[in-house]
């Protein structure tokens, strides 16, 4: 009896040591695919998150540039640096409108952004030009009223329901 139950013992502990063996190897498998998931996924969140930061310091910069600051439900605006950005806007607008205005009047103009040329003898418009300008300008207005929109969005939460007069801000 010993005879049978010894090899028969010696046997189950050796396909035991190959079944551990072959746990382990597959153990060491699945840790490695769920490590290689979770890398992934951690990648994935560290890329949004930096995408977020980067498109909220765009919107940041383009309100900064005006001279409007905003810190929850607070919009600080810095009034010289708002009339300074204005005052160089309307500048440079009446620089473009006197050389718009002295080329129409000499019968010519020559706007390569519009696609408009007009000389003495024809009026000349490239459509695809002028697409592009007013797709272009319509897409820079579309960003400005957008980040009004998200700055009137981080504002409103901050105006009670009690109070539909959105010109008074809550108390500190």
């Amino acid at each position: 009896m010993k005879q049978i139950i010894f090899p028969l013992a010696l046997l189950l502990a050796l396909t035991a040591c190959q079944s551990k063996e072959d746990q382990k190897k597959h153990d060491a498998m699945v840790a490695q695919q769920a490590k290689a998931e979770l890398l992934a996924e951690l990648k994935a969140k560290e890329e949004a998150r930096k995408k977020a930061a980067l498109q909220a310091e765009r919107n940041a910069s383009k309100l900064e540039k005006v001279g409007i600051h905003v810190e929850g439900s607070k919009i600080i605006i810095d009034t010289n640096k708002t009339k300074t950005f204005f005052k160089k806007m309307t500048q440079k607008l009446e620089k473009k409108m006197q050389k718009i205005q002295k080329d129409l009047q000499k019968g010519r103009l020559e706007e390569n952004q519009t696609g408009i040329n007009i000389d003495e003898n024809k009026i000349n418009i490239d459509l695809n030009r002028t697409k592009g300008f007013l797709e272009s300008w319509g897409k820079k207005m579309q960003e400005i009223v957008k980040d009004l929109d998200e700055v009137s969005k981080k504002i409103e939460p901050a105006v009670t329901p009690e109070r539909s007069d959105h010109s008074k801000l809550p108390p500190q």
